[in-house]
């Protein structure tokens, strides 16, 4: 069911930056959001965004400006804002004054590099969407030392237990007969999709780092320090992701 300038509550609640979707659906749930003054707990329930009164815990949920940041995140963090292990999240390294960001996709504990926030849900979507085939590029530190032949299965695609890859662009940047050093440019996030293409030549990644993701590099900004991009560098980031081709939507894992 679809309503014209309608939305769910969770979404609609989401969309003005004050929470993600699911703490949204969480507080809802609770009791702790009012539609017009009165307490609704179907997330599913169709609002008006424009029209009706959002309010989360009493107050208003007005539209926050919306922000892009990008963090270099340091190995030994989790991408999250609570772990259920207690390990240190990426959040310790943010300024606390900042509104509610999330993490746009994710780097696994082992993995460091470029990590952008935002609280700009249409433009996470779209940045994290498989079909926009929006570049990623890592440096990663392999087992063994990979020949041509590896590298051209990486380039031209392998296969995973989640399907074929989509081909990539591949560059040795050295190495010896223990370990190759390799940049590589995927257009997918699945789960680990990296490590899985190495492991699946035959080797294994000792070390993996996230260079860029589209237009944004992540330059010489230090390990655990972050920023807000600028208007420029939003700007070419949202034009990056909208020269897209047609394509259908998937289902598969952001990645890693």
């Amino acid at each position: 069911m679809t309503t014209s300038g309608k939305k769910t509550l969770d979404r609609a609640l989401a969309r003005t930056g004050a929470c993600s979707r699911s703490v949204a659906r969480a507080a809802i749930a609770a009791g702790r959001v009012q539609v017009n003054g009165r307490t609704v707990r179907d997330p599913d329930t169709w609002v008006d965004p424009v029209r009706d009164r959002l309010a989360l815990d009493g107050s208003a949920a007005q539209a926050a400006r919306k922000e892009v940041w990008m963090l270099h995140k340091p190995t030994g963090l989790v991408t999250t804002a609570r772990d259920e292990h207690g390990r240190d999240t990426v959040y310790a390294l943010l300024p606390p004054d900042l509104p509610w960001l999330a993490p746009v996709g994710r780097l696994d504990q082992d993995t460091s590099g470029l990590l952008l926030f935002t609280n700009d849900s249409d433009l996470a979507h779209s940045i994290t969407e498989p079909a926009t085939e929006l570049a990623k590029t890592y440096e990663a530190e392999c087992r063994g030392e990979l020949g041509a032949d590896a590298l051209q299965q990486l380039a031209a695609g392998v296969l995973l237990a989640d399907g074929p890859t989509r081909p990539a662009r591949v560059e040795r940047l050295g190495g010896d007969a223990r370990t190759t050093r390799l940049r590589l440019v995927i257009t997918e996030g699945r789960n680990r999709q990296v490590r899985r293409m190495l492991t699946a030549v035959g080797s294994r990644v000792l070390a993996l780092h996230r260079t860029r993701i589209g237009p944004l590099q992540l330059g010489d900004l230090p390990v655990g320090a972050c920023r807000r991009l600028d208007r420029a560098e939003v700007a070419a980031l949202r034009a990056a992701v909208s020269a897209v081709p047609n394509r259908p939507r998937t289902n598969r894992g952001r990645a890693r």
